[in-house]
């Protein structure tokens, strides 16, 4: 007979299965449309080598506030003060972590790793990730909500084809085989630890301006480096539409649990933009200058952040 914990195991490698293949078969498409579109993709680069290199610091230093806006981000889901400095390590080695596993599990697993080294139990420090995240997407979806008055038209209800109708029904059966399964006495526990969190949190005025001031501040950065790129390579778009064409786009891609939106936040990057009216090259430069700020410069050294702060017994 097998035991609990050979089963959780068990559904742990199978969901990891089913994230590598995914996030394979996401990659492959990717590089099926690079190589296609590789003509397109160099005439961007070679556009973007010539971009002007005040706005591209403008991006650059944004994408930098990123990582100080996580830590506060995070802190503000915590009650107990953390280490500030280390907070920060943190996130950027969380953020180069993100690039290297699918579906957000690298930071996830920095982030819990570091709160719990910090001296929260695990099930708190999970609840933690968990407020952090909640307050992102309503942030977004608030931020989403602001903008689209402002570019009327550029947002539009999409046609639903009937599989993904099909699919939600499914969905929602689904959920209501967990609601009565022996399994939701468990994620009610953990929903109802959830809440506590987020009560004690906003029981505290400066930890629930830190948590959602820190989410405000992630987002609006992450848009600040899109505006600043567009601008340094010409392109004709008011911020307030490129601010709203990325979170429109980040949000759909990750839907697709690719290492850091690989491929999936890149094609909506670049399909929002020329749908907007901007020339295919000029959008690819700009989607190539964002991920060059925010992913591969950054990358290396938050590698090695990384390794120091599993050295140093930090994580």
């Amino acid at each position: 007979m097998t035991s609990p914990a050979g089963l959780a195991t068990g559904a742990g490698r199978r969901r990891a299965y089913g994230h590598t293949a995914v996030c394979l078969a996401v990659l492959t498409c990717a590089a099926y449309l690079t190589r296609r579109h590789w003509p397109l993709l160099e005439t961007g680069a070679l556009r973007l080598a010539v971009a002007d290199q005040g706005w591209l610091l403008v991006g650059a230093t944004a994408a930098v506030g990123t990582w100080a806006a996580s830590a506060l981000a995070q802190q503000g889901a915590v009650i107990r003060p953390l280490p500030g400095g280390r907070l920060v390590a943190a996130q950027f080695a969380a953020c180069a972590a993100n690039h290297v596993l699918p579906a957000g599990l690298g930071a996830g697993a920095v982030n819990l790793r570091f709160l719990m080294r910090c001296g929260l139990p695990p099930g708190r420090s999970a609840s933690a990730l968990a407020v952090k995240a909640t307050a992102g997407v309503l942030v977004r979806a608030a931020l989403i909500a602001a903008l689209a008055p402002f570019c009327p038209g550029l947002l539009r209800v999409p046609h639903v084809p009937p599989a993904v109708l099909v699919a939600a029904l499914a969905a929602v059966v689904l959920v209501a085989g967990l609601l009565a399964s022996p399994l939701w006495p468990r994620c009610r526990a953990a929903l109802a630890t959830v809440l506590a969190d987020i009560r004690a949190v906003h029981a505290r005025p400066h930890r629930a301006a830190a948590l959602w001031g820190g989410s405000l501040g992630f987002a609006a950065l992450h848009s600040l480096v899109l505006i600043a790129v567009t601008r340094a390579v010409a392109l004709p778009l008011p911020p307030a539409r490129v601010a709203l064409l990325y979170l429109a786009a980040s949000s759909a891609a990750a839907l697709l649990p690719t290492p850091g939106g690989l491929g999936s936040l890149d094609a909506a990057l670049g399909l929002a933009l020329t749908a907007s009216g901007a020339p295919a090259a000029v959008a690819a430069s700009a989607v190539l200058g964002y991920r060059l700020l925010t992913v591969w410069l950054p990358l290396v050294p938050g590698l090695v952040v990384l390794g120091m702060l599993i050295r140093r017994k930090a994580l």
